[in-house]
């Protein structure tokens, strides 16, 4: 072979490995399935036994087609009639957020159901997790996940949530049971736990287990508004100068729920209406909302639980009264790939901060979702740990 053709040989291997290596680290294995969250009959996108996910779409005149999942961008190949497909590299376990990215605009993919994340409603795929039994439908006796519109005094408005009530709600119409107050992320809304999060699935399983008691939850929309003035994070995950969150950033939504939610929760529901029979936890920003809501009001509350949200330091008790001797139980969790990549705005060290409160006297438990990160899956596992532990 020729110098030059052996050049020209080399410099093609190279951009076809690179090409490769930009999709995937490995030969695709071919096993792909539908998912299970797709649109009925829809055949895309679907996922492979390495957690891959291929997505499929008919666009003759696009110049370039991505899926956008997991922070990264894969370019997918269109073929001679137009439409496009690829694959992403293997997905942690459990539910993702993605798009499609269509010339520059980003776009639902039209073979997925939709759920609101992102600030946005788009399409979602389920990777099959070895675990996933937890929050599988199955042939036990289920709940009711009710929808409720009602009127914010707080707020002067009309407002929307969910109440889940457990399968025996309607039968015994004399029991009076506890309440769950849980709340979703940043850029998500009141839909999330049902939907993403399988909140009444998980705890149908455990109740028909005999690990749970029987509970109200109540999931409710927790998204604020910065105070005028504030500026907002930087696009590339920055935060401006200064205190952040801003100071008083959840007074809004606090108001709200001891004000509105809570009085309407045990107007309308068979509650126990005190604080040894109401808990709060929460995911991400839902978290960080629990911590300084409980952390005010320990009069309110009995468990606490801060999925991915930060934690509770023992500086903390100091300047919340009553908490120590009124808070039965506070349950702190993270994905195992949070911890080894923390990220900024949660404060100090989390497992560092549930020891020292043990050590304190404080009943805690830190738990560690493994192999995923900052996602539904460690919060589905984060719910499955703390729910057992509610109001023995």
């Amino acid at each position: 072979m020729k110098l030059k053709q052996l050049l020209t040989l080399t410099a093609a291997i190279s951009i076809a490995q690179f090409t490769f290596s930009q999709n995937s680290s490995s030969p695709v294995v071919e096993d792909f399935k539908p998912s299970s969250v797709n649109q009925i009959g829809k055949q895309y996108p679907q996922v492979n036994s390495e957690g891959r996910v291929r997505v499929q779409i008919s666009a003759p005149e696009a110049k370039q087609v991505q899926l956008d999942i997991g922070a990264v961008k894969y370019n997918l190949v269109k073929n001679d009639t137009g439409v496009w497909i690829g694959e992403s590299a293997p997905q942690d376990e459990g539910f993702h957020y993605y798009q499609l990215n269509i010339d520059g605009a980003s776009v639902p993919d039209p073979g997925s159901l939709y759920f609101y994340g992102a600030s946005r409603w788009g399409s979602g795929i389920e990777i099959p997790a070895k675990d996933q039994e937890f929050y599988a439908l199955k042939n036990v006796p289920h709940g009711q996940v009710r929808e409720i519109n009602y009127f914010s005094k707080t707020n002067n408005s009309m407002r929307h949530c969910f109440v889940y009530t457990p399968a025996d709600y309607d039968k015994d119409t004399q029991k009076r049971y506890p309440v769950l107050y849980l709340q979703h992320g940043g850029g998500e809304n009141e839909y999330g736990w049902a939907n993403q999060g399988r909140a009444n699935l998980i705890l149908d399983n455990l109740i028909a287990e005999g690990k749970a008691k029987p509970f109200i939850i109540v999931m409710d929309n927790g998204t604020w508004r910065m105070p005028e003035g504030t500026r907002r994070p930087a696009p590339q995950g920055g935060r401006p100068a200064g205190q952040w969150p801003p100071k008083g950033w959840a007074d809004g939504f606090m108001k709200t729920l001891l004000d509105d939610i809570i009085p309407m929760v045990d107007a309308n529901y068979r509650t126990i209406a005190d604080p040894q029979h109401r808990a709060m936890a929460g995911l991400s920003m839902g978290g960080m909302q629990t911590r300084v809501i409980t952390l005010a009001n320990p009069d309110k509350f009995s468990y606490v639980g801060m999925f991915s949200g930060g934690s509770i330091s023992t500086e903390d008790l100091k300047e919340a009264p009553g908490f120590k001797e009124k808070v039965k139980l506070v349950f702190i969790s993270y994905g195992s790939r949070e911890l080894e990549n923390r990220r900024p705005g949660f404060g100090g060290d989390p497992k560092a901060d549930t020891e020292a409160l043990k050590q304190a006297g404080m009943n805690t438990q830190f738990y560690v979702s493994p192999l995923t990160a900052h996602e539904w899956q460690s919060w589905r596992r984060s719910l499955y740990q703390f729910a057992p532990l509610l109001f023995k």
